[in-house]
């Protein structure tokens, strides 16, 4: 089933138990995936929609932290929730070891990469990341790799 439509199922379950934050949430998240396929001009495929969610989550990371350094915790608390439950409807996030191991086995396979080849290092271990179906932080993975090529 597409994600569009869990989405519109969860929509119709979120309004019958009158949960208003979790309606408002998924109507913005099922606009922002109407609004993409509309810019595409055709259907969106999963991995598409989880770009636009993780686009989404992107966003609210970036508004929480925002709304913490103005001291409007409330609102910082608000955009959390909505991270958790668009983080729902996506693939297991990747953690720190996964990432650290994934990184040192492009590392391992690269050779002996210095500084000068973090973009290389970047793109090759976020395209094993893509083809594994596991969902990252590109932020985190810049760190991971700084710290590998650091230490060579």
């Amino acid at each position: 089933m597409p994600l569009i439509d869990k989405i519109q199922q969860a929509i119709t379950a979120a309004m019958k138990a009158r949960d208003e934050q979790r309606l408002s949430t998924l109507r913005m998240v099922k606009t922002a995936l109407k609004n993409r396929e509309i810019e595409k001009m055709a259907p969106l495929d999963d991995k598409e929609s989880q770009q636009v969610l993780s686009t989404l989550i992107k966003q609210r990371k970036d508004s929480v932290e925002q709304f913490t350094k103005g001291g409007r915790q409330e609102m910082a608390d608000k955009e959390a929730a909505e991270i958790k439950l668009i983080e729902t409807y996506l693939p297991q996030a990747a953690g720190e070891a996964e990432i650290v191991a994934g990184v040192k086995a492009v590392v391992a396979e690269m050779g002996s990469p210095t500084m000068k080849d973090m973009g290389s290092v970047m793109k090759n271990s976020m395209a094993r990341f893509q083809a594994s179906g596991l969902r990252v932080d590109g932020k985190q993975v810049s760190e991971v790799v700084k710290r590998e090529l650091a230490g060579k």
